[in-house]
């Protein structure tokens, strides 16, 4: 009997979603993977007041009864915040808008223009909140204090990856790319190809690895961008200034056993510059610094195809 390999590509998060699995059942399992990545756009975008997320930025209660996939995230947040010593924090929501970043993007669009509705007043440096961001299981809450509102951004990109790859793990071979952030694996155990692209947007491939299963994330200051009164801005925002970043990095990408593991260290490594970057890349990746040079670890190698 030959395999039975299904597929599907759509928009979401953002950005373009595509899944794949190999094997019996794949074509219903693909249809519920799509259903996961719907619900989690639905319940964690920002651009939407009626979603979860903003249901519970809005609360003035300090613990809000919220569902299991909020629960996840909000720990997600606090787990990224203290594993990088703050250098990812997912609750700089105030300092991204102020920057331009207050409408959701089009995933063909190469750039964004800033907002006339951008908040004027000057982006503030982070206070560690996300340090006072925590989840109480016997009541499925989050915990936070009011005024403290959080981003999905990269982190629930990362999540809504790893769901799917919960989903698929009994088939032979399966993948999901959720706006960028990869998941793969398979209980056929055989090795695929991963390819690394250029930041510039042409598609060219400048790095590549191979593996039986994982997890790729990639983080950048070029693609999610617009065009604002000062130049160029973008939407990563280093939280020691409360401005976007500059590190001397233009993109950096993370292989890790998961995917938002793998968005915690790409953030943490191209907030961290291009010296300390490799600290937080102990399963490979590679960097490409603001002077255009690429620099791999471990099994991320360079090709020149």
């Amino acid at each position: 009997m030959s395999a039975v390999l299904t597929s599907t590509t759509f928009k979401s998060l953002g950005g373009r979603i595509a899944i794949q699995a190999d094997g019996e059942g794949s074509e219903e399992a693909i249809a519920a993977a799509e259903a996961i990545v719907h619900d989690l756009h639905d319940s964690l975008t920002r651009f939407d007041p009626d979603s979860e997320l903003c249901q519970l930025n809005a609360d003035p209660r300090d613990a809000v009864p919220s569902s299991p996939l909020m629960i996840r995230f909000a720990a997600l947040v606090h787990e990224a915040g203290e594993q990088t010593g703050g250098l990812v924090d997912a609750t700089l929501l105030d300092q991204i808008e102020t920057a331009g970043y207050v409408d959701s993007i089009d995933p063909d669009a190469g750039f964004i223009p800033a907002s006339a509705t951008a908040r004027p007043q000057q982006a503030r440096p982070s206070t560690g909140a996300w340090s006072r961001v925590s989840v109480d299981r016997e009541t499925s809450s989050v915990l936070r204090p009011c005024g403290v509102r959080l981003d999905s951004g990269g982190l629930g990109k990362g999540l809504a990856a790893d769901l799917v790859a919960e989903h698929l793990n009994g088939f032979a071979s399966w993948g999901v790319v959720c706006a960028g952030d990869l998941r793969f694996g398979g209980t056929s155990g055989a090795p695929r190809r991963i390819d690394i692209t250029s930041p510039d947007g042409t598609g060219r491939v400048i790095a590549e690895f191979a593996a039986p299963s994982g997890a790729v994330a990639t983080s950048g200051v070029t693609r999610r961008s617009w065009q604002s009164d000062t130049g160029r801005s973008h939407h990563l925002i280093d939280p020691r200034t409360g401005e976007p970043a500059e590190t001397g990095l233009l993109q950096v990408t993370a292989v890790a056993p998961t995917a938002a593991e793998a968005e915690i260290r790409a953030k943490a490594a191209l907030l961290s510059g291009p010296e300390m970057a490799s600290e937080w890349l102990p399963d490979g990746g590679a960097i490409v610094t603001e002077t255009n040079e690429l620099r791999t670890f471990g099994p991320v190698k360079e090709t020149n195809r």
